[in-house]
């Protein structure tokens, strides 16, 4: 008997949510998300790379070798009292500041591993330092053209010999729209990312 009363109970509820259903208007399903992407193709990794993470609130500088990017930076840095440093940053790209803990710095310098096109997002590595990477709230990353890639595939499978624990995909500034559907930058991590593209002329 009571077998009897859950089916029956069971047929009731879904009665009613078909009873509900009947009258709802259909709409259409979206089609495939390209909200904020843009779609025109760009001819190359690089310039896809730029194209993503500028839709997405980055920024991006192009420099034709380590010292003028180096060079960029100390103009950038004039601003700034100190920062953090990644751990696999080179000593030219190291700002001449004084160091001071993630959880206090108002910039953090890193180096990524490599970079993706197709979803403009940059892949960092966790030897580099996690912290350096997402407490700043201003975040500056170089990256070598040539290791800008146009697929997620293609990066990682030129990164499978050498894998760290963790790879971090970093695809534009930190946003939150969790409370109220208001957009804020800077809650999760870096309110501005600024990649540095260095090479590829």
């Amino acid at each position: 008997m009571e077998g009897w009363d859950r089916v029956s109970a069971r047929q009731k509820i879904l009665g009613r949510v078909k009873a509900a259903l009947k009258d709802r208007q259909t709409t259409e399903l979206p089609g495939p998300f390209q909200a904020w992407r843009p779609v025109a193709p760009a001819e190359t990794p690089v310039d896809g790379f730029a194209l993503l993470l500028q839709a997405a609130g980055g920024e991006v500088v192009c420099q034709p070798n380590i010292d003028a990017a180096a060079a960029w930076l100390t103009e950038f840095t004039t601003n700034f009292d100190t920062a953090t440093v990644g751990k696999t940053v080179p000593g030219k790209l190291t700002p001449a500041l004084k160091c001071s803990p993630p959880e206090i710095a108002p910039l953090g310098v890193s180096m990524a591993r490599g970079a993706i096109a197709e979803t403009g997002s940059l892949m960092m590595d966790a030897r580099d330092g996690r912290r350096s990477q997402l407490l700043a709230p201003t975040h500056v990353v170089f990256v070598h053209a040539r290791d800008v890639y146009a697929t997620f595939h293609e990066a990682l499978s030129n990164a499978r010999d050498d894998l760290p624990s963790a790879i971090g995909l970093h695809s534009g500034p930190s946003k939150s729209a969790d409370i109220g559907q208001v957009m804020v930058r800077g809650v999760h991590g870096p309110a501005r990312l600024i990649a540095v593209v260095i090479g590829g002329d």
